[in-house]
């Protein structure tokens, strides 16, 4: 009789590919380019800011990758917090990241549709492009795509491996040949392509006057470009050799991901005037293919279309992955209903908690459709995601007072000062960070205050709060040193 747990069946491969998938996909194909638009004025300074948002992202890393190795159990973030710092915060912490992730998960499957549809079109099949966007097919295929592989995760970890590691290696080759392109092509082709194709010219401003105030509120938003790498973190009760494996894999994710943003971007702005960019992404969305669509061969142009579904996409069952894991956790320690922590008996995988994100990542997909601006969900991801991260760093600065028996199994970087440097620099850095993102939010200008991210961050924070309270009250009745058993990592 098999037991009913989960198993160690992921290696550092896929661990690593959990973390690329997590972070490819809108952040590469659409952020750096509809930035024009959501922060106007940082014209030709988008790659400094891609650059500077890297900054707090790696501290993060860093923090994660430390903890990791101490406490190598599902639900990553909320067992390092709740065991570092407290329980309270640790679940604050993870249901920040739980609520943006899940919603991100159905802005992802919302808008990987029009890529499907650039796709259908290429290959000129105008029918099925023209039916992809009604809008009750967009939602209904978004749907179907976060359930398919809901049903793919359940399977188990095989069945996860089987379609994230071939999609990643797909995904990066394919997203190559954008890389390719920047070394074929500059501005003066594109000029001459636009021209040629529709007739257009094109006279681009060479320079802007640079302002701090709208360069850091860019990188506030590129720095949603690093998060993903915390899925690896949730996969902790499921890595082979976990105190080595899950470290490498944080740091191998974030740094090769790093890298190939930087080179993808880079192309694009090589090839395309940032002035063309700013002024398009003002009229409509625009997406990396669409914008080198104007010089590739149209076979070029389909590969990479091709690579950017296929990115979009693979982000889903890495995420799944990871909001599963933590609802697991919080279920394993009676934070949640028991039942969420239950594991099929044949596929050894948290079943009834793969559902229930399938359900939050259906009413992502749902408000999107409804706000009718994708970027609301980002920045409601960005602002969960920085004070979890800031919670990282807080817990690497703390762990050794609060649970010195924990971090005494630090098996990376154990040199107590570089520890507590990476965690104060980590604290400084995502608390500007998050400072001038709250502030962006606060005073842009929307049509009702439930298309700020900030307000309604607090309200879950708040339903969070009540969550915990209730639950620890209720658990402390017949467990009267209830935070001693928190000071202990959970059993496998």
């Amino acid at each position: 009789m098999s037991t009913k747990k989960l198993t160690r069946q992921m290696g550092l491969l896929a661990l690593i590919a959990t973390g690329v998938c997590s972070m490819l996909g809108a952040s590469i194909n659409v952020v750096p380019f509809m930035i024009q638009r959501n922060v106007p004025g940082i014209g030709p300074y988008v790659l400094p800011a891609f650059l500077f948002a890297a900054i707090p992202a790696v501290f993060a890393a860093l923090a994660y990758a430390i903890l990791a190795s101490a406490m190598p159990r599902a639900g990553g973030s909320y067992i390092y917090a709740s065991r570092g710092l407290n329980p309270y915060l640790g679940f604050v912490a993870s249901f920040s990241q739980w609520f943006g992730l899940s919603i991100v998960i159905g802005v992802i499957a919302y808008i990987t549709i029009p890529f499907i549809r650039d796709v259908t079109a290429s290959f000129g099949w105008e029918n099925i492009s023209l039916t992809l966007e009604i809008g009750w097919v967009r939602v209904g295929l978004a749907l179907c795509l976060i359930w398919f592989f809901v049903v793919v995760n359940i399977r188990g970890l095989k069945s996860y491996k089987n379609i994230v590691l071939p999609m990643m290696f797909l995904m990066f080759a394919l997203g190559g040949i954008v890389i390719i392109s920047g070394l074929v092509f500059d501005t003066t082709d594109f000029l001459i392509a636009l021209r040629e194709k529709e007739g257009r010219t094109f006279k681009p401003v060479a320079e802007t006057a640079f302002d701090w105030r709208i360069f850091m509120s860019a990188a506030a938003l590129l720095f949603s470009s690093f998060i993903g790498f915390d899925s690896i973190a949730q996969a902790g009760g499921e890595a082979k050799n976990p105190t080595k494996n899950l470290p490498r894999a944080i740091l191998l994710a974030i740094l090769s991901v790093g890298c190939f943003y930087f080179l993808f971007a880079a192309a694009v702005y090589h090839i395309v005037p940032w002035s063309f960019v700013a002024a398009e992404s003002m009229e409509k969305d625009i997406t990396a293919p669409g914008l080198l669509s104007y010089v590739l061969p149209s076979g070029w142009g389909i590969a990479i279309l091709i690579g950017a579904a296929i990115a979009l996409i693979n982000d889903l069952p890495a995420m799944l992955l990871s909001v599963s894991r933590l609802m697991f956790a919080w279920a394993k320690d009676a934070i949640f209903p028991k039942a969420i922590s239950r594991i099929h008996p044949k596929n050894h995988t948290p079943h009834i908690a793969l559902i229930l994100a399938g359900f939050m990542a259906s009413i992502g997909v749902l408000g999107s459709h409804l706000a009718g601006d994708f970027f609301l969900g980002i920045d409601i991801m960005v602002t969960s995601m920085m004070v979890n991260f800031l919670l990282m760093c807080i817990t690497l600065v703390t762990i050794t007072k609060v649970n010195s028996q924990v971090a005494q199994r630090i098996s990376v970087l154990k040199n107590r000062t570089v520890q507590l440097c990476i965690g104060w620099l980590g604290i400084l850095t995502l608390s500007g960070f998050l400072t001038i993102h709250t502030y962006k939010d606060l005073t842009a200008e929307t049509k009702a205050w439930y298309f700020h991210s900030t307000p309604i961050w607090i309200i879950v924070m708040g339903f969070a709060s009540i969550i915990f309270v209730y639950n620890w009250r209720r658990l402390k009745k017949n467990e009267p040193h209830l935070r001693k058993r928190f000071l202990k990592l959970p059993e496998e």
